[in-house]
C-alpha cells in the first residue's frame, strides 16, 4: 500500500494542513470564517466517534467477558488487567512528582506573569472549583454507588456515564459465562454480531478522520490565539507558551520517560512485540487521540489497531482496552501530579512528603473515576488540590495551555492501553506478533508446524513403514548398494572406498 493511502499519514497530513492553516487564519483573521465553515468539520466527527462509544463498548465487553467460557479464566485475565492499570498509574504520578520536583517551574514564573493568566482565567477556573467542590463533599463510598447505575438506558444515554456502562456489560458478560452452552450460544451470537456491525461502523467513520483531524487543529490554534477582547492575536499563543514552557517542559518529559521507560520497557520484558512495530501499529490511534483529546472516542480505531496490527486476540482486545478507556488514565494521573505541584510552587506552597504521597494515591484513585473525554482531568486535579490544601483556583494558571497537554495526555493513555492489552494477551498465550488473526498463536514466522508421530510405546521404532522410503527403499538400504556406489565424485569412479580421494 502506497504511503498516502495509509491512515496515519493522511491523519499527520491533516495535522499539519490544519495547523498551517491555523496560523494562517489567525494572522489574517480568518477566525470567523474558520469557526463557520472548517470547525463544524471537526465537531461532525467527535460526534460521530462519540456515537459509536456506547454501543463499542458494551458489545465489546459482552461479547470479551462471554467469549472467555470459564470464570476462573476472566478472574485470572481481569486480575492482572486491573492490577497492570494500576500498578502503571502510581508509577506514572511517581515519576510526575520526580520531574517537576527536580525541574521546580513553578518557582520560574514571574509575579506579574502569574496574576496575568490567574486573572484571565479566573470565571472558568471558579466554575470548575464550584463543580469540584460538590465532587469532594461525597462520602468515600459514593464512587461504588455512582458506578452501579439504578437505569441501564439511562447510563448508556450518555458517555460521561461510561464507568456504569462497564459495571453493567461486566455483569452481563460474567452471567452469560455462567449460564448453561445452549442459553449462551444465541446470546453471545448477538452481542458478537452487533460487535461486527459496530466495528464495520468504525472503518466507515476512520474515513472522515483526515478531515476532522484538520477541523480541530485548526479549531485549537484559532481558539489559542483569541485575546480577553475577542480579537485574534497570534502572539497570545506565544506568551502562554513563553510564560509556562518550563511546565510544558516538565509534563513532556515526564510522558515520555513513562513511555520510554515503563511501557516500552513492560513490552520488551514480557513480550516479543519490537518497539518499532508497537509504535507503528499503533501510530493512527496515537494521533487519533492526540487530536481529538479522548481516549473513549479512539477506542475504536484502538481496538482495530491491536487486533490487525499488533496480533491480539479478540477476547483480549474486547475485555482489555474498553477496560483500559475507563480505569487507565496514566497520562492524566501523571499531569495532574506535575500541576499540583506546579501551583503549589507558582503561590509559594510548599509540599512535604506527607502532602506528596497525598497527592500520589489521591490522583491513582481519581484516575480510575475520570471520564474519558476532553477537560474531565481539569475537576480532577481541582479534588487532588484540594487534597493537599492548595486553593482550587490556582487551575487559572495552567488553563492556557491545557488544551495542547490534554491533547498529549490521552495520546499516553492509549498508548498505555495498547500496550497492557499486548502484555495481557502474550501472558494469556493470545499473541500474535506477526498481525494476522488467521495465524496460529505465538509461532514465529517462520516456524514450522511439525508433523504428529503416530508411534505408539511398543512399537518398534526401526519397522519399515509401507511404502517406499528414504530407509527402507530396496535401491537405497546399505546392503544393496552395488560395490563401488559409496562416495561417488568425479575421479572417483572405480577406485575402492579406502582409495578414494
Amino acid at each position: 500500500m502506497k504511503w498516502y493511502r495509509q491512515l496515519h499519514w493522511q491523519i499527520i497530513l491533516g495535522m499539519v494542513l490544519g495547523l498551517i492553516f491555523g496560523i494562517i487564519a489567525a494572522k489574517f483573521q480568518w477566525s470567523e470564517f474558520a469557526n463557520d465553515w472548517i470547525v463544524p468539520f471537526g465537531d461532525i466527527f467527535m460526534n460521530l466517534l462519540k456515537l459509536i462509544a456506547v454501543p463499542l463498548v458494551l458489545t465489546s465487553l459482552v461479547a470479551g467477558v462471554a467469549s472467555l467460557s470459564d470464570f476462573k479464566k476472566l478472574s485470572r485475565m481481569g486480575g492482572k488487567t486491573i492490577g497492570l492499570y494500576i500498578a502503571t498509574t502510581a508509577v506514572a504520578v511517581t515519576i510526575g512528582l520526580l520531574v517537576v520536583n527536580v525541574i521546580k517551574p513553578g518557582e520560574k514564573l514571574p509575579e506579574k506573569t502569574r496574576e496575568e493568566l490567574k486573572a484571565q482565567h479566573q470565571s472558568t477556573a471558579s466554575s470548575k472549583s464550584e463543580t469540584a467542590e460538590i465532587v469532594g463533599e461525597r462520602g468515600p463510598l459514593q464512587p461504588l454507588i455512582d458506578m452501579v447505575p439504578d437505569n441501564f438506558f439511562g447510563s448508556a444515554s450518555s458517555n460521561s456515564n461510561m464507568l456504569q456502562l462497564v459495571f453493567v456489560s461486566l455483569l452481563i458478560g460474567i452471567a452469560l459465562v455462567q449460564v448453561n452452552q445452549e442459553q449462551r450460544r444465541p446470546v453471545l451470537s448477538l452481542f458478537e454480531g452487533l460487535q461486527a456491525v459496530v466495528i464495520k461502523l468504525v472503518n466507515m467513520i476512520m474515513l472522515m478522520a483526515p478531515l476532522g483531524v484538520f477541523a480541530l487543529i485548526t479549531k485549537t490554534i484559532t481558539t489559542l490565539a483569541v485575546d480577553d477582547s475577542g480579537q485574534t492575536d497570534l502572539s497570545q499563543v506565544a506568551e502562554i507558551l513563553g510564560a509556562l514552557g518550563y511546565y510544558c517542559i516538565a509534563v513532556i518529559i515526564g510522558f515520555a520517560l513513562h513511555i520510554g521507560l515503563v511501557y516500552l520497557g513492560l513490552l520488551r520484558l514480557l513480550t516479543p512485540v519490537k518497539v518499532g512495530q508497537f509504535f507503528k501499529a499503533i501510530a493512527p490511534a496515537q494521533l487519533l487521540a492526540f487530536s481529538t483529546s479522548s481516549s473513549g472516542a479512539t477506542l475504536p480505531v484502538t481496538m482495530r489497531q491491536c487486533r490487525e496490527k499488533l496480533g491480539t486476540s479478540k477476547e483480549t482486545t474486547s475485555f482489555v482496552l474498553p477496560l483500559g478507556a475507563t480505569i487507565n488514565m496514566d497520562g492524566t494521573a501523571l499531569y495532574q501530579a506535575v500541576a499540583a505541584v506546579f501551583i503549589a510552587q507558582a503561590t509559594g506552597m510548599s509540599l512535604d512528603m506527607t502532602a506528596q504521597l497525598t497527592i500520589i494515591l489521591t490522583a491513582v484513585m481519581a484516575s480510575i473515576g475520570t471520564a474519558a473525554v476532553p477537560g474531565a482531568g481539569i475537576i480532577m486535579l481541582v479534588i487532588i488540590l484540594e487534597a493537599v490544601g492548595i486553593p482550587g483556583e490556582g487551575v487559572a494558571l495552567i488553563l492556557g495551555v491545557d488544551r495542547i497537554l490534554d491533547m498529549l495526555r490521552t495520546t499516553t493513555n492509549v498508548t498505555g492501553d495498547a500496550a497492557v492489552c499486548t502484555i495481557i494477551a502474550n501472558s494469556e498465550n493470545q499473541l500474535n506478533p506477526g498481525g494476522n488473526p488467521d495465524r496460529p498463536r505465538n509461532r514465529r514466522p517462520n516456524q514450522r508446524r511439525r508433523r504428529p508421530q503416530n508411534k505408539s510405546a511398543g512399537e518398534n521404532q526401526n519397522q519399515p513403514k509401507e511404502g517406499p522410503t528414504e530407509s527402507n527403499h530396496p535401491r537405497r538400504k546399505p546392503g544393496n548398494r552395488r560395490p563401488g556406489s559409496q562416495n561417488r565424485r568425479p575421479g572417483n569412479q572405480g577406485k575402492p572406498p579406502s582409495q578414494a580421494d
